[in-house]
């Protein structure tokens, strides 16, 4: 296992961090702890969460991924692991209605905050939370594959300036080390970092957004800002839902999530998704690779890529993934990729 320094902060991650959306939901206590250990014990540092998980979300369950990480985390040298966790944004209609977490007025304010880092902080059972996450922006951006912006569904938001004036009393409060977002765009990215060194409040250190070889769209406009403000990319989605590991190509499997929550697959049902996938899962094949080898040895070989997400409803998805750490693909591997991505650019943005 790699380590890396997580854009220009003092938090040291592993190359690989643990996604924990299914503990709660299709994971119990039991088998969210025996995953926590196996990825421990084979040198991840970097937990990933969210108030809202797990997902998909409903009022019944949620809290209950960060529940369950608090019981593990209470046993566990506390200085040794790097949490990170997200406040919820607004509520967003059918997508993430979320009207059970403070009535559903999410908004990214003081209020608001505060309430969410004292519910996350006691579920975690821990005094502090080392990456704070807004997990999606408060103002009206395109989220979850709508790719185009429109200046119709602009919303009131709050001034980012008051998001990050917010946060610098919870830094100072030592409730949280570090700041980042997720789901974010170029201009939030330029705007979250010029007003934090202008005013000097907490600079953002990283951003979460979907990466992987049907979604390249960081790459394009976001690698440069994030590259220029030192913001370093936790890539989450890098196995598209599963789709990429080729196991959906011929049938779905009886209770994998595609199964389980159907709706949750609408960003992966796309033209030309399906032909990407079938190209790389053959590409990935005759080059002795598996699927999931292939596709997460691409997350982890871009410059801008610091921790790759992986997440795993068993003990044996998440030893495959982990396989990739070993994985350093060939330039010719790489030029056939982008061959394949130049037929099938950006199928699920």
């Amino acid at each position: 296992m790699q380590y890396k320094r997580l854009g220009d902060s003092d938090l040291v991650v592993s190359e690989i961090c643990l996604g924990t959306m299914t503990y709660g939901q299709q994971n119990t206590l039991e088998q969210a702890e025996a995953q926590l250990n196996y990825a421990v014990s084979q040198g991840i540092n970097f937990i990933d969460t969210a108030e809202m998980y797990p997902a998909p979300v409903c009022a019944e369950t949620q809290g209950k991924t960060e529940e369950y990480i608090g019981f593990w985390l209470r046993k566990q040298p506390r200085d040794k692991l790097v949490i990170a966790t997200k406040v919820s944004g607004p509520s967003i209609g059918r997508i993430l209605p979320l009207t059970w977490i403070r009535e559903g007025k999410n908004r990214i304010d003081q209020k608001n905050i505060q309430e969410a880092v004292d519910g996350s902080l006691r579920r975690l059972q821990t005094d502090y939370i080392d990456l704070y996450q807004i997990h999606w922006p408060d103002r009206y951006v395109p989220l979850f594959g709508s790719p185009d912006y429109d200046p119709c569904h602009e919303r009131e938001t709050v001034p980012i300036l008051e998001q990050l004036e917010a946060m610098r009393g919870l830094v100072q409060a030592g409730k949280i080390r570090y700041l980042g977002v997720s789901n974010e765009t170029p201009w939030g990215v330029g705007e979250f970092c010029h007003l934090a060194q202008q005013f000097g409040l907490p600079k953002i250190v990283s951003i979460q957004n979907a990466f992987n070889l049907t979604n390249r769209v960081f790459q394009i406009h976001l690698a440069e800002a994030c590259g220029f403000n030192k913001v370093g990319l936790m890539a989450y989605s890098t196995l598209a839902f599963g789709h990429l590991s080729g196991k959906y190509i011929a049938q779905t499997p009886t209770g994998s999530r595609v199964d389980l929550f159907p709706s949750f697959d609408q960003r992966y049902r796309k033209p030309n998704f399906q032909e990407a996938v079938q190209a790389y899962v053959e590409l990935a094949h005759q080059n002795g690779l598996t699927p999931v080898q292939m596709a997460l040895g691409f997350v982890r070989s871009r410059w801008f890529v610091t921790s790759t997400i992986v997440g795993a409803s068993t003990i044996e998805q998440l030893k495959e993934n982990l396989i990739c750490v070993d994985i350093e693909l060939s330039q010719e591997i790489l030029a056939a990729i982008d061959q394949i991505h130049a037929r099938y650019p950006n199928p699920t943005p």
